[in-house]
């Protein structure tokens, strides 16, 4: 594909690059680097919609390449938005208030055009039910190292899978981009005239 439509990964993320190529679609990744921290006041999907738009226009100011796709994911537990935890203790807070009880994934979405200076953006839920999880469990899954780089301190796709009674809803969105939604919406910005997908 040529430069002039070329399509750029905002995401330093392996789950997302994983995603998003078992579309068949080409790209590239540059990682951006922007603040996370919310706004006062700011509703979850709008955090995330506001980041993903901010980390895709932050790369295309950067890279080579006309279509930036930029996503970010939120964990929403009673109220709270969980990001990355901080250290073990974090994580280990985080598991058990997410023991046995219902929170939504969130993750906002975003497809520039650097061209037009436009952006298509969204926000995708998923709601999902974990087990009543065991002290053994959430110790032993801390120990792998895991929950340290994801939101909520767990990934459905990986050692929390056995943790997570069942979803409503995307389950790419829970891995971290929702597919369907960013695949069309690709679709509609003219990234994928040209494209394999």
């Amino acid at each position: 594909m040529a430069d002039s439509g070329k399509i750029v990964l905002a995401s330093a993320s392996p789950r997302r690059l994983e995603l998003l190529a078992s579309a068949g679609i080409e790209f590239d990744v540059f990682a951006g680097d922007i603040d996370e921290e919310p706004l006062p006041g700011e509703p979850p999907a709008d955090h995330v919609v506001r980041l993903a738009r901010d980390k895709a226009v932050a790369v295309a100011a950067r890279a080579e390449g006309r279509f930036f796709i930029g996503a970010d994911t939120v964990v929403v537990c009673a109220g709270e938005i969980m990001g990355k935890p901080k250290d073990a203790a974090d994580a280990e807070r985080m598991l058990w208030k997410l023991s046995g009880v219902a929170h939504d994934v969130i993750t906002g979405y975003a497809v520039y055009d650097r061209e037009r200076d436009d952006a298509l953006c969204e926000a995708v839920t998923t709601k999902v039910y974990f087990k009543p999880l065991r002290d053994e469990e959430i110790h032993a899954y801390i120990a792998t190292g895991c929950p340290f780089d994801k939101a909520g301190a767990y990934a459905i796709q990986g050692g929390a899978a056995h943790m997570v009674e069942r979803i409503d809803g995307s389950y790419t969105n829970v891995v971290g981009l929702p597919l369907c939604e960013v695949v069309e919406a690709l679709r509609r910005i003219g990234a994928l005239e040209n494209a394999a997908s």
